[in-house]
Order: C-alpha cells, then structure tokens, then sequence
C-alpha cells in the first residue's frame, strides 16, 4: 500500500485541475477535470517529447496542473510520468476501471483517461508512481537481461544435449560422463569443418551451440556483477543480512522502487509484498485470510530468504521449532518469517535503524 496523497487547502485552487492520461505505445489520451468533477476537455497526443510538451501546455490552458492520474507509470506511461515530475506535476498511479465499471460504460480510450481523473479526484488512486530514474530502475533493468539470458541459456543446453543425444556413437561416446560445464567446453572446442554428412554436421551444430552457452555464461556473469553493484549503490546493508542476496534484493528493491518514500509505513510495504493478512469478517465472525494480492515476485523472494534462513540460521532455526511446539505448522510459521523479514527489509531501505526488537528470535 503506498502513502495517500494529503494536500494542505491552502495550496489548492479554484483554478486547479487535474488530469487524467489513457498511455499506449504511441498515442496517450488526456482528459482535464475539474476539482469538482466537471470534464473539461479530451485531447491525444503523440507519445514523444513534442507531445508530452504539447500536453503539459495544453493542461495549463485550462487551469493550474498540481496532479495526474496516469495508468501504466511502470510501462506505456514511464517517460510521461518522468516528464510530468521534472515539471513538477505530481504523479499518482491509477490501476485499470474493474471489469463490471467497463462493462456498464463501455471502454474506450476517452472514458479511460475520464476515469483515471476521477479516480484521482475520489481518493480511489492514492498511490504515489515509482520514478523510475534511479539505480532501482537500472536493477530492474539488469534483472529482465539476466531473466531472458538464463532461459536461452537453459534451452540451448538442452538443445545441445539433443543433438548429443541423436550424434553419432563415437562422438557421443567421447563425451559421456561429462559434466554440463566440462562439456560444453568440449564441444565449443571441437573443429570448425565445413560440414559435409550428418557426422559432421552435429559436430558443427555442437560447436556453435556450446560457444553460444559460453558466451550467455558471460553475459550473465557480467550483468550478475552490475545487479550487486547497484543494490550496494542503493542498500548496501541488505547484503550484510543472512539469507540476501544480490538477486533477492534486487527483487525488493524493484518492488518499492526508486522512492521508498511513498509507503507510508512498513505495514504498506508487507501489503506490497503480500505477507500482511486481510481481514474477512463478517457479522460475529471476526477472522483473517491469507494475502494471495501483491507483488508475487516479492512474496517469493521473501519466502527463499526465509527458507535460506531456517538452513543457515541458528536463530531462526530455533523461532521454528519454539512456534512449531506452540501450536503452529510449518507452513504457518513461514508466513510469520516473511512478515519479519519484510519489516527488516523496509527498515533497510528507508535508511532507519533496524529494530531488533523484530528479529524472529526476539519474537
């Protein structure tokens, strides 16, 4: 959950409006609203420098723009959102209409940036947008290169071990009892012959799928070294507490972004990660679901510190088997690690001074 936006009445306006913008990849749609719901107008514009300029002046034409609303901050709307705040517009996030506000009023791209204005005004779209101008958005950047560099890695190994597989005996035989690294490395140093039969062909096929494999292998170091360089550019402690790596940081620095600022407490960032309960009661029933909601990659990351933890850490050892003798199961003791764990965290990379007091073995 991220912090609520709180405006003094002295800095509003009757001349103030907000709006409201609709991205895609090349068009985004705005619609200006007053502060007391009245539209005003709808525009397009271009999505590019010109037009984000063309849009900020035509805004103003109406009125003094404090605040927008803008759908996809982290995607379509990323470099709107960036000019905005270098214009000192205020830029808050605005999920999609749900599907039953759709289905009543249609969709289009007019009535989404309607919406998002709207939704700005009611206090529906609270969420401060990530800046996405800082080390945090680079992580976010190395990990998608790392992501995609580890899957073609994966599938071209296996596809070297297909061609292995169907090779002709001697050349397979030559290679048996290897390990993956050991054989890659003998394929990539096999004969560059011009392939003229099926024989020479698969030793061709291996060579260049092994240099391939060599070849992510470094890619994936490189940019495994610039992802730990910039978490230690923006939380170095988190490397310094058990079970955090470069990896799973990287994962929670991405989720709270460039502006930790923006969650108001580290309640909002357990919300975030989904390790906060919801409450479901009803009538005289008063209880608390698991949180399915928030950022699930967080959530997996917390769950492998925790699992990191309990292999590694006395302390935590001990919290599970003293909450295990109190009633709970394993799997409810988890949940428990990755709500500490996620209150270490924010603690972290707020720059405040961890509380102890929250360590599983104090609890």
């Amino acid at each position: 959950m991220s912090q609520p936006v709180r405006r003094d009445q002295d800095e509003t306006n009757l001349d103030d409006v907000v709006v409201g913008v609709d991205t895609h990849k090349n068009t985004h749609t705005a619609a200006v609203v007053t502060l007391l719901g009245a539209l005003l107008a709808t525009a397009t514009f271009p999505a590019t420098t010109a037009g984000y300029r063309e849009l900020v002046a035509w805004t103003r034409g109406f009125g003094t723009l404090r605040r927008a609303g803008i759908e996809g901050t982290g995607s379509y709307g990323a470099a709107l959102a960036r000019y905005l705040r270098c214009k000192g517009v205020e830029v808050i996030e605005v999920n999609q209409p749900d599907k039953a506000t759709r289905r009543r009023r249609g969709k289009t791209d007019v009535i989404d940036a309607e919406s998002a204005a709207r939704a700005l005004l009611s206090g529906r779209a609270t969420a401060a947008a990530k800046t996405g101008d800082g080390p945090v958005e680079m992580l976010r950047m190395f990990k998608l290169a790392k992501a995609s560099a580890l899957k073609a890695r994966t599938q071209t190994i296996n596809q070297l071990k297909a061609v292995l597989v169907a090779a002709d005996p001697a050349l397979r035989e030559a290679m048996s009892g290897l390990s993956n690294t050991a054989l890659v490395r003998h394929c990539a140093a096999l004969e560059a012959s011009t392939p003229d039969d099926v024989v020479s062909a698969a030793a061709y096929t291996l060579r260049i799928l092994a240099r391939r494999i060599l070849a992510l292998t470094t890619e994936i170091s490189d940019l495994e070294q610039r992802i730990t360089e910039a978490v230690k550019t923006r939380a170095p402690r988190l490397l310094d507490r058990p079970g955090i790596g470069p990896d799973n940081a990287a994962t929670l620095l991405i989720t709270v972004g460039d502006n930790p600022e923006r969650l108001r407490s580290e309640g909002s960032f357990a919300s975030l990660c989904g390790v906060s309960p919801v409450e479901a009661s009803s009538g005289q029933t008063t209880r608390h679901r698991l949180n399915r909601g928030g950022d699930r990659n967080a959530n997996a990351a917390l769950y492998r510190i925790a699992l990191s933890r309990l292999r590694w850490d006395p302390a935590t050892r001990d919290y599970m088997q003293r909450r295990i003798s109190e009633g709970k199961t394993r799997r409810e003791v988890l949940r428990c690690l990755k709500r500490y764990i996620a209150r270490e965290v924010h603690q972290i990379i707020t720059k405040s001074t961890p509380d102890t007091t929250a360590s599983p073995a104090a609890a």
